[in-house]
């Protein structure tokens, strides 16, 4: 199915990003925020319901529902029914998650704090492995992905840059015509839930999915599935640097705004150097589609990194006042980081042909499942290793930093991330699929089917 694709398709297959990116940049900046000086929930009891959230019921739920939809037969597809069944509870479940009751204290807000989370987590799941997925299928040709996912990432940064910023304006407009602050955010919940709703919708009835005889519901059992994951060589050094990579990138971003703060005393900037990065992220989306051409995935994201390096490392060594350069930093930063919002998420459909040759099956949701899980935990991992860190060299919150602290600050933001994204590298410039052995894997999967 080397088919090459609209750019209707593709666009409509990128508009669903558009409102998950929203949720989890809300999520991801404010929702803490929401628990602690909304809601009034203890941070510590807080920060310890989601933790215990993404490390259980995350390890089963994505790995569970991307087998789920390989095993699925319907008039409309093995990934959409789940797309068009989930939408509504998907956006329902945020309203929620932002609409808890203040006065919350002690098992009742762990509880509350828990259950709101991993009903909201379950369905953004339910909609987004499949979603994620169906890249998979809509082509197999090798740049062809890669400009799907451009095109989607163009709206994935762009929903990112929404919900960062339209979190509080959202839940602000709400203030000014009398409401609580909760039910200002509760509003702002559902607000953002029926953008979430309205984009999944509009990519589900958009898409046309190309009939293909060779995507048949997958009949392994789950643990043979897994197994064949575990042992699908390429996938598995995609996991080993997708690992090394999101840990040392969240170390990044959860740090930067302790370094804005505290090492350049810029806090009032701090929206307008992420909005710097974030914009050139999306600015260089489909020149990296265009790199990809020249050279293989792995290379061209090793480019990427290494692009970043050079930046991150030379915030390490900026003077600790205010200084300009720190946007010509998030400037470059941004262009390196870019090829990571294309380069992981093209190249997870390659293995999934790796896997056919070897099963005779498409496993593509369980694919997307067990690196879905790895990006929550990764994530998770990042956040604790941030926080370990500022506890190690004596953070204090809301006053002037030690030497010792500001070092700390420094040193875990720009030397730590870059340390590891070197160590990841090499396995980025020898990934073992490139554009070559791929097309002949694939040719060989047509000619058996």
């Amino acid at each position: 199915m080397n088919v090459k694709l609209s750019n209707r398709t593709k666009t409509f297959y990128g508009i669903a990003d558009l409102g998950i990116s929203m949720l989890t940049a809300s999520i991801q900046f404010f929702l803490l925020f929401f628990y602690t000086d909304i809601a009034g929930i203890d941070p510590a009891l807080a920060g310890t319901a989601l933790l215990v959230g993404k490390l259980t019921w995350d390890a089963l739920n994505d790995p569970f529902f991307g087998y789920l939809s390989d095993r699925t037969r319907s008039r409309w597809g093995r990934r959409k029914p789940y797309m068009l069944l989930g939408a509504l509870p998907f956006g329902l479940s945020i309203w929620l998650l932002f609409s808890l009751p203040p006065g919350l204290v002690g098992v009742k807000a762990f509880l509350a704090v828990l259950g709101s989370f991993l009903l909201a987590d379950t369905f953004q799941t339910v909609v987004s492995v499949p979603y994620y997925a169906l890249s998979a299928e809509l082509t197999r040709d090798y740049d062809e992905r890669t400009s799907l996912i451009s095109v989607r990432m163009i709206f994935t940064v762009l929903g990112y840059i929404l919900g960062a910023a339209l979190t509080t304006a959202v839940a602000g407009f709400f203030l000014d015509l009398g409401w609580t602050k909760n039910a200002a955010y509760s509003g702002m919940g559902a607000v953002f839930g029926a953008v979430a709703v309205i984009t999944l919708l509009t990519t589900t009835f958009g898409v046309k999915e190309t009939p293909n005889p060779d995507l048949q519901p997958a009949k392994m059992p789950a643990l043979s599935q897994i197994k064949h994951v575990l042992r699908n060589r390429p996938f598995v050094q995609y996991m080993i640097m997708s690992t090394i990579i999101s840990i040392s990138f969240t170390l990044l971003t959860s740090l930067l705004p302790y370094y804005l703060t505290y090492h350049l005393k810029m806090a009032d900037q701090i929206s307008f150097v992420m909005f710097v990065m974030l914009a050139t992220i999306g600015v260089f989306l489909l020149p990296w589609r265009y790199a990809a051409k020249k050279m293989s995935k792995g290379p061209a994201y090793a480019l990427g990194l290494a692009i970043a390096c050079v930046a991150i490392l030379a915030a390490f060594f900026l003077p600790p006042e205010p200084t300009p350069l720190i946007y010509a930093v998030a400037f470059v930063a941004g262009l390196g980081f870019s090829a990571q919002y294309v380069f992981p998420w093209s190249m997870i459909p390659d293995v999934i042909e790796v896997d056919q040759a070897r099963t005779g099956e498409r496993h593509e949701g369980i694919y997307f499942g067990v690196n879905s899980f790895l990006g929550k935990l990764t994530g998770a991992l990042g956040i604790a290793a941030s926080g370990w860190a500022l506890k190690l060299y004596g953070y204090v919150p809301n006053v002037a930093q030690t030497p010792h602290a500001l070092f700390g600050i420094r040193f875990f933001f720009a030397v730590v991330p870059v340390i590891a994204f070197m160590v990841a590298l090499p396995l980025l410039i020898w990934y073992p699929i490139n554009r070559k052995n791929h097309a002949e894997l694939v040719k060989g999967v047509e000619k058996d089917g």
